[in-house]
C-alpha cells in the first residue's frame, strides 16, 4: 500500500503568458517530487473473499484509491470515497455492523494490529491468565468478516510509527471539521491490484508414516494398530496472517515428537511394541476434516480393520493444565477407557488433568465437529486430545489472527504417550 500527503491547493493569480511556460512547467515538476517524496509504501494483508454453499462472504474487493479518515461516524466525510484507518482497540464492530446491515458502503477499512500482537512472549503470560483483550477483540473481528459479505476492501497491517503520525495527523483534521479531500490535503491510501479470481478448490494432500511392530515367533496374525493424527493446515479472515501456532502447529509438532521418539524405539527389536503406529498429517482441518475422510478412505482395507483406536491432536499448545478427551463412544468402551487409563494415569504424574467429554455424532449433520468423528463413522474406535472444552463453531480456532501465541505445552504431551 502506497500512502501519499497531498499538499493544499494555494491561493494565487494564473499568468497564461508564454513567457512564463518554463516556470509553470518547473513548478509543477517540483511539486511532483514533494508529493513523490512524501509517499510511503508498508505492507497490508487482504481480508480473504470466498463462497460457501454459494454464499459470498469475506471482503469482495481488493483495490483502494481514497483519503484517510479516522472514523465512521466522523460529520461531513464522504464515507463511500474514504478509506476508515482504525486501530484494533478502536474497531467498532456494532458501528460496523450496524453500517452494513443499512447497506451504506465505505471506501474501505484499514485495521491496524499493535506490534505486540505478533508474538506473545511466555514470560508475559501467566498460568491462569485467559484469552487477552487483544486476541478476545480480533477473535470477535475475525468472525464477523468471516461470517459476512463485506462490499467493500478491507486490510490489515502492523502498526509502526508512519502509520500512527497518519492516524494522529486523520484524527485532528477530522477533529477540525477538515477531513481529507483533494482541496484540503491530507493522506491517501492506494492499493492497486487487479480484480480478484476465482480460484480452483484445493487440492487435499496427507503425509503417511508408518512404524511396524514386532512379532512374536511364528504369529501370522496381523498386528494391531495405534493411528496417532494431526490436521496441519490454517484458515481465518487474513491468510498471510494465519499462522496456526496453536491450531493446529502444536497437535502438529507433538506428533512429528512423539513419531521422533518412537521410531528411536522401534529401530531396536528389544524395545520395539507389539503395536504398528501410524502417523497421519492431514489436510482441511478446517473444512469439515475432508481430508481426513479421504486418507481413511484411501487405507488399504485390512489395515484401516487393524487399528484398534486413533488418537487425534487438536489445540494443546496454550499453558494449561487441562486436556480434554473428546470421544464418540460412551467412556465405559473398552477401547475408550485403555486410551482414558493410559493417558491419565502419566498425566496425574505431570499434574495435569484429562477430562472425557462424550459427544455422539449427529449422523444427518454434514459437518464434523472434531477430527475423530471422521474415524468414528468408519466404525473406528478414536479420540481427540484438546485444550478445547467444546467443539468450535463453523471456522473458529482454525488458526486465524488470534493463534500467534507460541507454543510450550506438546512437550509435556509427549510425556503422556
Amino acid at each position: 500500500m502506497a500512502i501519499q500527503r497531498m499538499s493544499k491547493k494555494e491561493n494565487g493569480s494564473i499568468m497564461a503568458a508564454s513567457s512564463y511556460i518554463l516556470v509553470v512547467l518547473l513548478c509543477c515538476m517540483v511539486a511532483f517530487i514533494e508529493i513523490c517524496d512524501a509517499a510511503s509504501v508498508f505492507d497490508v494483508y487482504r481480508v480473504i473473499q470466498y463462497d460457501l454453499r454459494g454464499i459470498p462472504l469475506g471482503s469482495r474487493r481488493g483495490s483502494l484509491n481514497h483519503y484517510a479518515s479516522s472514523g465512521i461516524s466522523v460529520p461531513g466525510v464522504d464515507l463511500a470515497r474514504t478509506v476508515v484507518i482504525a486501530p484494533l482497540k478502536q474497531v467498532n464492530i456494532t458501528l460496523l455492523n450496524g453500517y452494513l446491515q443499512s447497506k451504506r458502503l465505505l471506501g474501505g477499512l484499514l485495521v491496524l494490529l499493535p506490534r505486540t500482537f505478533e508474538l506473545i512472549k511466555d514470560d508475559e503470560r501467566s498460568k491462569d491468565d485467559e484469552e487477552t483483550d487483544e486476541e478476545a477483540s480480533v477473535a470477535q473481528l475475525e468472525q464477523w468478516l468471516l461470517h459476512n459479505e463485506i462490499p467493500y476492501p478491507v486490510y490489515f497491517a502492523i502498526e509502526d510509527d508512519k502509520l500512527k503520525t497518519v492516524v494522529e495527523e486523520a484524527k485532528l483534521n477530522d477533529i477540525a471539521g477538515r477531513p481529507a479531500t483533494v482541496t484540503t490535503g491530507g493522506y491517501k491510501l492506494v492499493v492497486p491490484v487487479s480484480e480478484p479470481k476465482k480460484l480452483p478448490p484445493p487440492t487435499l494432500t496427507n503425509i503417511q508414516g508408518w512404524l511396524p511392530g514386532l512379532k512374536g515367533e511364528g504369529e501370522n496374525s496381523v498386528l494391531p494398530t495405534i493411528a496417532i493424527v494431526a490436521w496441519y493446515d490454517t484458515f481465518g479472515a487474513v491468510p498471510a496472517l494465519s499462522v496456526g501456532t496453536d491450531s493446529n502447529g502444536s497437535g502438529v509438532v507433538a506428533l512429528l515428537e512423539i513419531a521422533r521418539l518412537f521410531s528411536r524405539l522401534y529401530a531396536n527389536p528389544k524395545t520395539r511394541g507389539r503395536y504398528n503406529l501410524l502417523f497421519g498429517l492431514t489436510a482441511g482441518g478446517p473444512y469439515n476434516y475432508d481430508g481426513t475422510a479421504k486418507w481413511l478412505k484411501s487405507l488399504d482395507q485390512r489395515l484401516r480393520e487393524s487399528i484398534d483406536y486413533a488418537l487425534c491432536l487438536n489445540s494443546i499448545g496454550l499453558q494449561s493444565n487441562k486436556l480434554h478427551m473428546h470421544v464418540s463412544k460412551p467412556p465405559d468402551n473398552a477401547f475408550v477407557k485403555q486410551m482414558y487409563d493410559g493417558i491419565a494415569g502419566v498425566a496425574q504424574e505431570l499434574g495435569i488433568s484429562i477430562h472425557i467429554q462424550h459427544k455422539k455424532i449427529n449422523m444427518s449433520s454434514s459437518r464434523v465437529a472434531w477430527e475423530h468423528e471422521q474415524f468414528s463413522r468408519q466404525r473406528i474406535t478414536a479420540a481427540t486430545i484438546s485444550e478445547l472444552q467444546t467443539a468450535p463453531g463453523l471456522f473458529e480456532y482454525t488458526g486465524g489472527l488470534p493463534d500467534t501465541g507460541q507454543v510450550y505445552l506438546f512437550w509435556k504431551f509427549k510425556k503422556l504417550l
